[in-house]
């Protein structure tokens, strides 16, 4: 059963901030995190805590080192979701330009040098009151995410709890996505290099994207 509205909001917030990179304003808020993720259902919170424990336990400069070798090193664990489905190819380019028109249709605006298919700012999206379209969004994906889960699983990484989180916001997977799933974990994304201008990789934390939802 999908949790309440309510509920995915609180974690989808949660769940952004911690899939972005961390540092000290990071740090500075998990007191509330942690009162957030108090109020969810064990599903959704506990493995937000989970995490939350971990980080408050590492050192900053270590936790950081450990996001750049995790996201930024390993396209296993692209942080960007089109990746997954379309690898570095024309058809990616034309996914992101989705993302894009999705977000504008609601309102919001990326800049030309912003990806919008960073997992941090599709939660972001999602839990800032576009729960449908940021949703749909997500399961679009759901086989690049739950690679992503699984891979981070397998290789200890704390960000697998979030992952976690992040799956039990969506509905239980079906047959036909977990083939999905295992097709992309076989195949991997297509290999066709060629370039995605206008996109180019995030200058900016997602935090600065959409200003009055993290606030």
């Amino acid at each position: 059963m999908t949790p309440p509205d309510a509920h995915r909001a609180t974690a989808w917030q949660v769940q952004s901030l911690l899939m972005g990179y961390p540092d000290e304003q990071l740090l500075g808020r998990f007191p509330l995190l942690r009162a957030a993720t108090a109020t969810l259902p064990a599903p959704l919170g506990a493995p937000l805590r989970a995490f939350l424990d971990h980080a408050a336990a590492t050192p900053l400069t270590e936790l950081a080192a450990d996001y750049v070798a995790t996201f930024d090193h390993r396209k296993r664990f692209s942080p960007y979701l089109t990746y997954f489905a379309y690898g570095d190819t024309r058809k990616r380019g034309m996914a992101l330009l989705r993302f894009k028109q999705t977000y504008r249709a609601a309102g919001l605006e990326l800049g030309d040098d912003e990806l919008p298919d960073h997992l941090a700012v599709v939660l972001e999206f999602a839990a800032s009151g576009n729960a449908t379209a940021g949703e749909r969004l997500l399961l679009e994906h759901r086989a690049g995410l739950e690679l992503m889960r699984l891979g981070l699983r397998e290789s200890r990484s704390p960000w697998a709890h979030v992952l976690a989180s992040v799956s039990a916001t969506l509905p239980p997977l079906g047959g036909e996505e977990h083939e999905a799933v295992a097709r992309l974990a076989a195949a991997g994304p297509p290999e066709e290099e060629v370039g995605l201008a206008p996109f180019t990789a995030p200058t900016i934390a997602p935090d600065r994207l959409f200003p009055g939802g993290r606030r």
